[in-house]
């Protein structure tokens, strides 16, 4: 690759300083340190966006700028706090946004590797909502990462730096930057 791949990260909640946006910052950190640009759409641009209304009509700055970012990528990060055992609406409402791609010679995620991170108050929610991510990379036909982050926040997760307390959930946060980041580069030699 003779430029630096471009690592978009969207994710986070609407509220301020989530964990979810956290792991996501620590996730891009590790991408850059492997030599990719990055790019946070966290939850306070995401939480900005309008209901994705499918119907023809004007779009925002902010459903422009995200539809931008995506074209734009290499490869993507995506986070999730796992609601009720799935995505949040603001992710959700995100991915559905990029409807507006649809007519692009490589509409949505098409053929870009895709990291996943989900954060939730226990397992099951973490797992169920990993799946529910994956299937919708899929259905926008990104490639999900061989390895997907699923970290409990019920214990807190981070130091007042923003670091990782656990060791174990750095790790899950690098190899999914550096999976990304790998396969955007092996694309890019093709």
């Amino acid at each position: 690759m003779s430029r630096k791949p471009l690592i978009v990260g969207l994710g986070g909640t609407i509220r301020a300083g989530s964990s979810t946006e956290k792991a996501l910052v620590c996730a891009l950190r590790h991408a850059e340190g492997l030599g990719a640009e990055t790019r946070l759409l966290g939850g306070e641009f995401l939480g900005g966006l309008p209901i994705f209304d499918p119907r023809p009509g004007d779009s925002t700055a902010g459903q422009i700028e995200l539809a931008e970012a995506i074209r734009s990528a290499d490869g993507v990060i995506v986070a999730s706090p796992g609601y009720h055992g799935s995505i949040s609406g603001v992710i959700k409402n995100a991915l559905d946004t990029l409807e507006l791609t649809r007519s692009d010679p490589s509409p949505y995620l098409t053929a870009k590797p895709v990291g996943t991170i989900i954060t939730a108050d226990g397992w099951q929610a973490a797992g169920t909502t990993l799946m529910a991510l994956r299937a919708i990379i899929h259905a926008l036909r990104g490639w999900p990462t061989p390895f997907g982050a699923a970290l409990n926040a019920g214990t807190g997760l981070f130091d007042e730096a923003g670091d990782c307390k656990d060791q174990k959930d750095a790790w899950q946060l690098a190899t999914v930057a550096e999976q990304v980041v790998e396969f955007a580069q092996m694309k890019a030699r093709r």
